[in-house]
């Protein structure tokens, strides 16, 4: 019978579960030193967000096949180490949606009817009821950033309360938002300059940290209401802070931090300011939510049966060796177009080149969707739920193949259609090694590796041009490790990729867009 250690408080109908077919210890006061003397006699361990699973645990767990994380985040779980090993490690993704969703609106209000200094105030004897003025939500403005399940939620409860809501999320269909009465916006700016209330509710990136800065608190309405119930970092807590103190913010309710624990943030002792110690998925349904998924799935594992959230899940052992090969490229390939095409797609399409076509290629579509997703949802991607997501997006996804290629002995192709316009990336495998190659950006041929900071740059082709965008990141000590340009023609336009030691800044990439006859420029990070 194989052994589970519980290392941290789940439901007791989750650890009843699992004691029906398994050997179950639960042990909540273990030192680190104790899990790391005995987690070689267990198949398994199941913890929440306190226990630190480390290279450390994960190399003296000598018999360990599975780890569950009762929750969403894997942070405390070395997830390369534990895939090194063969070890499956889980997650219970959509256990707190609601209670995230719930923690909005319950700060929300808060906020809105002065709801902690009132009752404050009243502990302290003293009945007082000019100095709480609220305001009202009926009729007013909601401005989600992020329409995923969260977002979805907490638009439905501010319909509720006769909120009108504005939406702005580059990777959800006008038809998604229109089934669910949400007027949305095709750039951040349009809901900041209307929105009496902002709500944020997406995955924490490099390209949604410090989403919303000095720049667009300037363009906000006066008296705008703050809210984040998502990731620490999205908001630019400093910047936060100089728009609360002009009054530019009325005031901001937080539940998440850049650095947690945040007892030392100003902003937790700022009168204008109501914060709650990350506590989106602190319900007792959410936790036992958690307990019993988590529970269901670490007994699938242990059994050999389908586990739908696994976070390292890796391609199964049946596919064709030549087909595994372009595994990692087609993945790449999918977020170098979430990259370049910059907003929702209504469909993807596969393309299937060369000796590849002979090949069952199911399998890579579902990479190329892994890796489009990867930068978009709160979730964890896996080769199991990217299709899903696909799907709840209403992104139809196709796949096409050929045995003729005109310079490849394989090519993949993989192109993101939004209202009849067309943005394709293509790759191959090269060499003995396999060595990864990016053939085809936007609709010109180019022959670069990955890297994982890239940019590209579309111009006018023009003498000069190189030299002059390799001076302006000379001049900011960024060095280009490798250059490839594209034509169609002589003088028409031409397509630039460079692969680059440290990440372009944003003023950089500025400074280049301004160059006269430079129409579009991408840094890109791809891992």
């Amino acid at each position: 019978m194989a052994r589970i250690l519980v290392r941290e408080r789940i439901a007791e109908s989750g650890i009843e579960l699992l004691r029906r077919d398994f050997e179950v210890d639960f042990l909540t006061d273990l030192t680190r030193e104790d899990l790391l003397r005995c987690i070689a006699e267990y198949e398994a361990l199941i913890v929440r967000s306190a226990t630190k699973v480390d290279a450390e645990v994960i190399q003296a767990a000598e018999r360990l096949k599975v780890i569950g994380r009762a929750g969403v985040g894997v942070d405390n779980i070395d997830v390369e180490a534990a895939t090194k090993r063969g070890i499956m490690v889980i997650n219970a993704p959509q256990s707190n949606i609601i209670s995230a969703a719930e923690q909005t609106m319950a700060l929300l209000l808060a906020l809105c009817r002065n709801v902690p200094d009132a009752v404050s105030s009243l502990r302290d004897r003293c009945w007082d009821r000019t100095s709480f003025e609220g305001v009202e939500l009926y009729q007013k403005v909601m401005g989600i950033v992020g329409l995923g399940r969260i977002g979805t939620l907490v638009a439905q409860r501010c319909q509720a309360f006769g909120m009108r809501v504005v939406a702005y999320d580059p990777y959800i269909s006008e038809e998604k938002a229109r089934r669910l009465g949400v007027e949305l916006v095709s750039r951040l700016d349009d809901l900041l300059r209307q929105a009496d209330f902002i709500s944020v509710h997406l995955p924490k990136t490099p390209e949604t940290y410090h989403l919303l800065g000095e720049e667009e608190f300037a363009k906000m309405k006066d008296g705008v209401r703050i809210l984040n119930v998502a990731r620490g970092g999205i908001i630019d807590e400093e910047a936060l802070q100089r728009a609360l103190e002009s009054d530019k913010v009325a005031g901001a309710a937080l539940d998440v931090f850049e650095t947690e624990p945040a007892t030392e943030c100003p902003l937790i002792g700022h009168p204008k300011v109501i914060a709650t110690p990350h506590l989106g998925a602190s319900t007792q349904e959410a936790q036992d939510r958690a307990g019993v998924i988590i529970a269901e799935q670490v007994a699938a594992a242990l059994k050999g049966e389908f586990v739908p959230n696994v976070v390292n899940l890796q391609v199964p052992a049946e596919v064709d060796e030549t087909v595994r090969s372009f595994m990692p490229l087609a993945e790449k390939l999918g977020l170098l177009l979430t990259h370049l095409v910059e907003g929702h797609v209504d469909g993807i399409e596969l393309e299937y080149l060369g000796e590849l076509a002979n090949h069952e290629t199911g399998i890579l579509t579902v990479a190329a969707l892994k890796g489009f997703f990867e930068k978009i949802v709160f979730e964890p991607v896996n080769y199991v739920n990217a299709p899903l997501f696909a799907k709840e997006r209403g992104i139809a996804v196709r796949e096409t193949k050929s045995e003729q290629t005109r310079d490849y002995v394989n090519l993949i192709m993989v192109r993101g259609r939004r209202n009849k316009k067309e943005v394709a990336v293509g790759g191959t495998l090269v060499g003995l090694s396999n060595t990864e190659r990016f053939v085809h950006v936007y609709e010109y041929d180019i022959d670069l590796g990955p890297s994982r900071y890239m940019a590209f740059f579309r111009y006018a082709d023009v003498p000069g041009m190189i030299g002059r965008i390799g001076t302006i990141l000379g001049d900011h000590n960024i060095n280009i490790a490798h250059m490839q340009v594209g034509r169609k023609k002589i003088g028409g336009e031409a397509v630039m990729g460079i692969n680059v030691d440290i990440p372009i800044p944003d003023e950089v990439m500025e400074e280049i867009r301004r160059v006269p006859k430079v129409k579009e420029c991408k840094f890109i990070q791809l891992w």
